[in-house]
């Protein structure tokens, strides 16, 4: 399979996976067709300034949400969850700060035309805000599950997390050198001074010590060049 085949399915496969998700929100009410807004979804995050933040990302975070889902349920509202996963980073620009707020006022937007309940966009905007932080409150289900799942790149083996780790120095390639070694050395240090960066049991169990060291071994890397 080509390159290009390969991403022509990737596209597709997602496409039903939006479909179907948006459907078992809106629970049986009507609303309009799903798929012009999964097309538009997906061609925002096909963007060329993409690297790391790309249709692979969301993949991802949607088949943790599901895993996480699978070892043991972790409870809320799950297809809300699955529709913020697809929305947290749709807009993205990298030379930007408010990247969250705008992908949260475009669930607002998009999901109130296409059918959801006032409660239900709310949550997913909301979702959205949190992976501004990743710091969801206690019993917060959707939230720790979201964030959870968008961070679990942290806990991949090596060679996933240099990949991540160059994707996102390549999304910065405007950034000096220098300046990107501290801004990023200061982002690790965040991270690594949470009491936990995965709040769901099995996150916490299965992704926190292994995105522990990852992080230790890119930040020594950072600080000693």
């Amino acid at each position: 399979m080509t390159a290009t085949e390969d991403s022509d399915l990737l596209q597709t496969q997602l496409l039903q996976r939006w479909n179907a998700t948006l459907l078992a929100a809106r629970a049986g009410r009507e609303g309009p067709d799903p798929a012009p807004y999964g097309r538009e979804l997906l061609g925002r995050w096909a963007e060329p300034q993409r690297r790391y933040h790309t249709v692979t990302h969301l993949r991802a975070v949607l088949d943790r949400i599901d895993e996480l889902a699978d070892q043991g349920g972790e409870g809320g509202e799950l297809e809300l969850v699955r529709l913020a996963a697809w929305f947290h980073d749709a807009v993205y620009r990298p030379d930007r700060s408010e990247n969250e707020e705008r992908s949260a006022a475009l669930a607002e937007r998009a999901l109130n035309e296409a059918g959801l309940t006032a409660h239900e966009v709310a949550e997913v905007a909301r979702l959205v805000r949190l992976t501004v932080t990743h710091d969801p409150d206690p019993g917060d289900l959707n939230g720790e599950t979201l964030c959870d799942a968008d961070l679990a790149i942290l806990a991949g083996g090596p060679d996933t997390y240099r990949g991540y780790a160059a994707a996102v120095r390549e999304e910065y390639g405007f950034v000096p050198d220098d300046a990107f070694r501290e801004g990023r050395a200061a982002v690790l240090r965040q991270l690594l001074d949470l009491p936990r960066l995965f709040r769901t049991p099995y996150g916490a169990a299965v992704w926190e010590s292994k995105a522990r060291e990852n992080l230790e071994r890119e930040l020594k890397e950072l600080t000693a060049a």
